[in-house]
């Protein structure tokens, strides 16, 4: 299975490689401004966090929209990701009127993929200042926390999901069961 990470200036981008290599997955970390053509195939896509603050700088996520529109596999948009994944299917993504950086809790409103064999609330890690503001039509919220409604949401007709928060990283727990669920995604989609 190949699933690459395009690289949206991230601090934890590494960690996603990481996560996927440790996972046995045939991976690759790729600018966001690399050419569709010069991807390849691939069995899925992670669209990482990033230092762009989608909300407001839009223009930062290079291709990520050409992504989302031409690759037929499944997509996991996580924190900027997943606010350009919003905004760029007719949702919106705005800073946060709470921030979140650290430990936060959250509350898994509907299981779905990425979340089977899940605890209903677990300990995330968080690391942003915007956040999606409304969903997309067509895609439901999956979990929330305290501060943020739209802790993750995924597309009802295409295997598309997004998460605020860091699966990636060692502080959020099962976070490493959200990225196999994500990889089954990947396996079913085939």
């Amino acid at each position: 299975m190949r699933v690459l990470v395009v690289d949206n200036g991230g601090q934890w981008t590494h960690k996603e490689y990481r996560v996927l290599k440790y996972l046995g997955v045939d991976t690759a970390i790729v600018p966001n401004t690399t050419p569709l053509e010069k991807l390849g195939a691939v069995d899925g896509l992670v669209l990482s966090g990033g230092a762009p603050r989608v909300g407001l700088n839009v223009e930062q996520m290079g291709r990520n929209g050409e992504y989302l529109d031409r690759i037929d596999a499944p997509i996991l948009g996580i924190c900027a990701g997943h606010q350009f994944m919003a905004l760029h299917f007719g949702g919106d993504a705005k800073p946060s009127k709470f921030p979140e950086f650290g430990k936060a809790q959250i509350v898994v409103k509907e299981k779905d993929a990425l979340f089977e064999g899940l605890p209903a609330t677990f300990e995330v890690w968080e690391s942003h200042n915007d956040e999606v503001a409304a969903l997309p039509p067509n895609f439901v919220n999956l979990a929330a926390s305290e501060y943020c409604t739209c802790q993750a949401m995924r597309a009802k007709d295409r295997p598309l999901f997004g998460v605020q928060f860091h699966p990636e990283v060692e502080d959020t727990q099962h976070g490493s069961e959200i990225f196999k669920n994500f990889l089954k995604a990947c396996e079913d989609w085939r």
